[in-house]
């Protein structure tokens, strides 16, 4: 929130224009259950919805990366609604690091338990061929964030946080082993 204030940070969804799947099915009503009798010209529909956990916008539950993790209807909701940090890297060009040391500089700010969010500028690249161009987090910033400072939650902008070409995402593992999601 800010000054009392909610914050969608989140992308609208399109079927057909999403990098991982959605699809969308439209039925009229009584196709499906005839129990529900719908006079002629009566616009009564629903629909069915098929769609990969990472299309959009979305969280990275622990499951995602530790099977004895929490998936999204296990983890508490009260975990994932707050004030968050924002932590502006808008500098960061495609493929460069955010280090420990310039995590460091924001140590003062950085309470325990906090969540973070990281401003690279790349909500802007959305559905473009350019949306993976993006800075990722040293797993040396990751760790130190998560045994120091203890954060709840990590959230980026960006398609990702992740060290570029890295075998089995030890960014993501060791966020997932520790409990925390990713936005």
């Amino acid at each position: 929130m800010i000054d009392g204030r909610i914050v969608d940070l989140s992308h609208t969804l399109y079927p057909g224009r999403e990098e991982y799947h959605l699809d969308l099915v439209t039925h009229k009503t009584d196709e499906l259950y005839p129990q529900y009798r719908v006079d002629p010209g009566v616009w009564y529909i629903l629909q069915d919805i098929s769609m990969s956990s990472h299309c959009g916008t979305h969280i990275e539950f622990p499951y995602h990366h530790s099977k004895d993790g929490m998936d999204a209807g296990s983890y508490p909701l009260e975990r994932l609604i707050g004030d968050a940090l924002l932590l502006d890297y808008t500098q960061k060009k495609r493929g460069e690091a955010v280090t420990f040391s310039e995590i460091r500089e924001h140590e003062e700010k950085i309470k325990e338990g906090d969540m973070l969010i990281f401003n690279f500028n790349c909500a802007r690249l959305y559905r473009t061929p350019q949306s993976h161009e993006r800075p990722y987090i040293t797993t040396e910033a990751v760790r130190w964030l998560v045994l120091k400072k203890k954060i709840s939650l990590i959230g980026s902008d960006a398609s990702g946080i992740e060290v570029p070409n890295a075998p089995n995402q030890p960014n993501h593992q060791f966020l997932m082993d520790h409990g925390v999601p990713i936005i």
